[in-house]
Parts: structure tokens; sequence; C-alpha cells
């Protein structure tokens, strides 16, 4: 009698434990899921912001240049407003995306370092060496920006001759982005621009690319170099 009551208790258990069992896994996956989107509201979160740090940032060091040609070479100021229109428009239309083609993000360093340019003396020299056949990679929008703009920062004299290296290979889907200048760091008292960028970068890259990147700066024999690795699948 004891062994058919126990039978019967197992009979009705079972499928109770099973229903128990199916409730609490749809219970976890909820929980999974709702922590999994939480967890990319933040992302975005995170990275609007550092996109709305570096905008403002890349506009104050736009419009600085311009201020320095204003007074001695206005023609210059006037080209250079013209630039940096073209420059707004990529800011504009093209970063609210996760992604845009890399020989767009090319095409947009090459136009600020034309702009740049237009206001350095004879003692500086800038060469750059991108790829002119670029495969139809995608990288994150502006990713290049603070290097280039470090570069300008940090390796410009007004009395020293001083050289400026811009150089992107890419090898199937890896991106290598490499920077060297001469080293003149700003002092304290320097306020032209601010200290933002690499740091920015920096965040940028452990978000977007993680475990998929690698950056590094460093001296070598009076150059500043910043060399960026970059797996894009």
């Amino acid at each position: 009698m004891g062994l058919r009551y126990f039978m019967d208790f197992l009979t009705y258990m079972i499928p109770v434990a099973f229903s128990i069992a199916i409730s609490s896994g749809q219970r976890m996956k909820q929980a999974e899921e709702m922590k999994s989107e939480a967890d990319n509201i933040k992302l975005k979160s995170e990275l609007q912001h550092l996109k709305y740090q570096l905008q403002p940032h890349f506009f104050f060091n736009a419009l600085n240049n311009i201020y320095s040609l204003v007074e001695f070479a206005p023609d210059k100021a006037k080209q250079s407003i013209h630039s940096l229109s073209k420059l707004m428009r990529h800011l504009l239309y093209k970063t609210d995306v996760e992604k845009i083609s890399l020989s767009e993000e090319i095409d947009f360093l090459n136009k600020y370092i034309e702009l740049i340019t237009l206001r350095l003396n004879d003692k500086t020299k800038v060469f750059t060496s991108f790829p002119t056949h670029v495969p139809s990679l995608e990288v994150a929008p502006l990713l290049f920006i603070s290097i280039v703009e470090n570069a300008f920062k940090h390796g410009i004299s007004a009395t020293q001759p001083s050289d400026i290296n811009f150089k992107m290979e890419i090898l199937e889907d890896e991106i290598h982005f490499t920077a060297s200048n001469s080293n003149f760091p700003k002092t304290d008292s320097d306020k032209s621009g601010s200290g933002i960028g690499l740091e920015n970068l920096q965040k940028r890259l452990n978000l977007l690319y993680p475990e998929k990147h690698e950056f590094h700066s460093f001296l070598n024999n009076g150059m500043y170099i910043a060399e960026m690795k970059l797996k894009t699948k």
C-alpha cells in the first residue's frame, strides 16, 4: 500500500517539478535578456557621451587654428573656414551611425590634415601614407582623429624644425595606423586644446573593440610614436 501511495505521489510531482523547472528557466532567460538589454543601453550611453565629448574638443581645436590665421593670413583663414564646413558636414551626417566605410574615414582625415597644414610654417613637414585602394572595411567613426590631433598639438615648434608622419596599412581585416611626430610637449600653461583626446580614444576602443585592438605610445630618438592596431572582424 505504501509503495502505491509513493508511486502516485511521484506521478503527481514529476509534472509539477517539470513545470517549475520550465518556469524557472523562462524567468532566468528573461533576466538574462533584461541584463543584456541594460548592458547594451549602458554601452550606447557611454559611447554617445564619448562622442559628444570628442566633437566639441575637435571643433575647439579647429577654430583655434583658424583664429590664428585671421590676423596675418586672412585668405588662408577663409579657405580654412570652407574646409571646416566640409568637416562639419561629415560630423553631422556620418558620425551618428555605428560604423562607416574606411574610405570615408580616410577622406575625413585627409581633409583635416589639409586644414591644419594651412597654418604651418616652412619649418614643419607633414607626410601622409594612406592606402590609395581601400578595401570595403568598416570602422567606428572618428576613430583615428584623436591620434592625428595629438600629433599636431605636440609635434610643432615655432622655432625648430618639426616632422609629422601618418601611415596606415591594411593587412586583410586588420588596420595598422601609426603617427610619429617631433616631441614638443605642451606646458601646463598652454591651453590650446584639451587633454581628453587619447583618453577618449582608449575608452572608445575598450568599448567598441574589446580584445580586438592594441594601442601604444612611446618616445623613440626624440620622436613621439602612437600606434594602433585594429581588427575589424
